[in-house]
């Protein structure tokens, strides 16, 4: 965890938000508090809304009820100008990217750009070929279609995408889901990275154990239509729940652990071996 980059500015702030889809009760009083500069992760069995937290949060599930608060504003309150403002200040990567199948990577990128400003092509192209060499991609990615592109190609330029405005915040649904651990283990440092250099807060959802050891500062737990627990791995390991005590105590708990305290060695890179649970993409 690395502590200095962590405030206690609360910039986003979730209270007793409830969510429905017909009879079922996915949300019944779900509180969550989210602080400037921290990567928190957010895990739950299958079906506990993970998802339609994220989406709830940025605006795409309007909740039977409860409050959301991002960056000192109300989202239920806002008008339309003001709502798309706030937009701006936030990324999203999707599950497998969530890409335009018609558009080049740099077009992808772009488009952010045309929805909320008047910049020259030029321009565009050049904050375009920016965005795609920081995420770690080739500069000829920006020609390809994502179609054409292998499936963490395709994750990094989802992210070049989530970046085009430079957000303060930026969601993630899954980012190393599908990932080979290699690839896996570039990613999680690859956000690591983005948040130390940019100051951003990231909320992601996974189900990757590696990830919540190799980058989280806290970990929140769904479960039951509530937030069962917020806190640090030690913090959540001792935390006497069923679901929790097997998440992060069973053998891929296990083998977490012991992965993240093993030394690098150039036989056995770290996060070789990654520990998933509930590899129920899209769950939640």
């Amino acid at each position: 965890m690395a502590e200095a980059h962590v405030s206690d500015d609360v910039v986003i702030r979730v209270a007793h938000l409830k969510n429905s889809f017909g009879e079922q009760v996915v949300h019944k009083d779900v509180n969550l508090e989210v602080r400037r500069g921290e990567i928190i992760g957010v895990v739950g069995g299958s079906g506990t809304g993970k998802s339609v937290l994220l989406r709830s949060i940025i605006g795409l599930q309007t909740p039977d009820d409860g409050e959301i608060d991002v960056l000192g504003h109300d989202i239920g309150t806002l008008d339309a100008e003001t709502a798309k403002d706030l937009r701006r200040r936030w990324g999203v990567l999707f599950q497998n990217g969530a890409l335009f199948s018609s558009l080049t990577v740099a077009e992808n990128i772009e488009a952010p750009m045309r929805e909320y400003f008047h910049l020259d092509q030029a321009l565009m192209d050049e904050i375009a070929s920016y965005k795609i060499a920081m995420v770690g991609l080739p500069e000829f990615a920006g020609m390809k279609f994502p179609s054409e592109l292998s499936g963490g190609m395709r994750k990094r330029a989802g992210l070049a995408r989530a970046l085009a405005l430079d957000p303060d915040l930026l969601f993630l649904d899954e980012p190393t889901a599908g990932l080979d651990p290699i690839g896996a283990a570039a990613f999680d440092e690859l956000i690591k990275g983005m948040r130390d250099t940019m100051g951003l807060t990231v909320f992601l959802i996974t189900h990757d154990l590696d990830t919540l050891y190799a980058i989280c500062d806290r970990v929140a737990v769904l479960g039951d239509g509530v937030m069962l627990k917020v806190g640090t791995i030690p913090e959540l390991i001792a935390f006497d729940h069923p679901w929790v005590r097997e998440y992060f105590s069973g053998p891929r708990g296990r083998a977490a652990a012991a992965s993240d305290k093993a030394p690098p060695t150039p036989s056995a890179p770290v996060h070789a071996t990654r520990a998933v649970a509930g590899t129920e993409q899209g769950a939640g």
